[in-house]
C-alpha cells in the first residue's frame, strides 16, 4: 500500500519554498557583521586619505584608493555573496577572477583616458576661464 502523502522532507522543502540542490553556504549573523565592519573601514580609510591629505602625491593617494576598492569588492563577494573555491564547483571563484579582471581593465582604462585628456588639453589662463560660457 503506497501513500500519496508528501514525506517530511518534501513538506520541509515546500515550507521553505526552494531547494538548493547543492551545498549552498549561508552566512551567519557574525559573518555578515564582519563583512559590514570591513566594508565601513574600507570606505572610511579612502575618505580619510583624501580629506586629511595624508600623501602629498595624488598618484599615491589614487593607488591606495584603488587598492582598497579592489579589497572591498573581494570582501563583498566573500561575506555577502558567499563566494569560495568550494561552492558551485569552483564557478564562483571563476566569477571572482573575472570580476577582478574587469575591474582592473576599467580602472586602468579610466586612468589612461584621464591622463591622456589631461596631457592633451589646451592650457587656459584664469582670464580665459572667466570668458567661458
Amino acid at each position: 500500500m503506497t501513500s500519496n502523502a508528501p514525506s517530511t522532507e518534501d513538506a520541509h522543502e515546500a515550507h521553505h519554498g526552494h531547494s538548493h540542490g547543492h551545498e549552498a553556504a549561508h552566512g551567519t549573523f557574525g559573518s555578515y557583521m564582519i563583512g559590514f565592519v570591513l566594508s565601513v573601514i574600507l570606505t572610511a580609510i579612502p575618505f580619510w586619505l583624501v580629506m586629511a591629505g595624508v600623501f602629498e602625491n595624488s598618484a599615491v593617494t589614487a593607488a591606495w584608493i584603488m587598492g582598497l576598492g579592489a579589497i572591498q569588492i573581494v570582501v563583498h563577494m566573500v561575506f555577502f555573496l558567499h563566494m569560495n573555491p568550494r561552492s558551485e564547483g569552483g564557478w564562483t571563484m571563476m566569477a571572482l577572477i573575472f570580476t577582478l579582471l574587469l575591474v582592473a581593465i576599467a580602472l586602468a582604462g579610466s586612468l589612461w583616458v584621464m591622463h591622456h585628456l589631461n596631457t592633451n588639453m589646451m592650457p587656459m589662463s584664469p582670464e580665459m576661464m572667466k570668458n567661458m560660457p
